[in-house]
């Protein structure tokens, strides 16, 4: 399996889902989208942020005749359903399915042409910018997929390549509810585990580092990480 990731750059003004994003800095997306042929797609997206910058999102989030999915300014010919699966202080979860396309210049309609046995994809946006990251079997043709996307990139978009590696793991908060991630993870198992919570504590936190073979830093620096991403899932559960 092969991880293809890129970036999609976008000005302001050139997409009015994106300027949300530029204008909010709080705000952050992921997206996980499967896509088994160029006809239909279904996507699950949470977007987190500030309170009231997801109160501005909301209408934007549900309006089923914004098209969120084109690259190229050419506006999709296809069926749109969205319905909101989440609501919170902090986060929303949005289910849509794209179908009846007859045309469609999203990327992973775009993609799945060249890649028959499907793709898994995430997309995360955050500013200006939105990562892709795509899940394929091999490498053939991931180059055609790049001229595609390069080509049909409307005025205003910008795309640069990542990088191409075989796959060694796939994160995404949308399948781990804590939302941490796995060197997050790594760390404060290990804290919990070596007594760094009890009272008082088992282990310093350069004791900690040291086993660990990190810096000092880094692991004071996942362990905030951490905590805080279990913080907020606990509020967000009774808001």
């Amino acid at each position: 399996m092969y991880d293809f990731s890129f970036t999609i750059t976008y000005d302001t003004g050139a997409d009015e889902y994106t300027d949300q994003f530029i204008d909010r800095e709080s705000l952050r997306s992921e997206a996980l989208y499967a896509c088994l042929d160029p006809s239909k797609m279904w996507v699950l997206e949470l977007v987190t942020g500030d309170p009231e910058d997801l109160t501005a999102l909301d209408e934007l989030l549900l309006d089923e005749s914004l098209d969120r999915y084109s690259v190229s300014g050419r506006s999709c010919e296809a069926t749109r359903h969205t319905s909101q699966i989440t609501e919170k202080n902090r986060q929303r979860m949005t289910y849509t399915y794209v179908s009846d396309v007859s045309y469609c210049d999203a990327i992973p309609l775009i993609a799945v042409k060249y890649f028959t046995d499907g793709l898994l994809f995430r997309q995360t946006r955050s500013g200006e910018t939105a990562q892709w990251h795509i899940l394929v079997q091999d490498d053939e043709n991931v180059g055609m997929v790049y001229d595609t996307v390069s080509g049909r990139l409307a005025d205003g978009l910008q795309f640069s390549f990542d990088y191409l590696t075989e796959l060694d793991q796939w994160e995404s908060r949308l399948l781990s509810p804590s939302g941490i991630r796995a060197e997050q993870r790594e760390v404060l198992t290990a804290a919990v585990n070596r007594g760094y919570f009890e009272t008082p504590r088992e282990i310093t936190l350069d004791e900690l580092a040291a086993e660990l073979e990190l810096p000092r830093s880094t692991v004071s620096y996942r362990l905030r990480r951490a905590t805080a991403e279990l913080a907020k899932a606990f509020v967000d559960q009774d808001l």
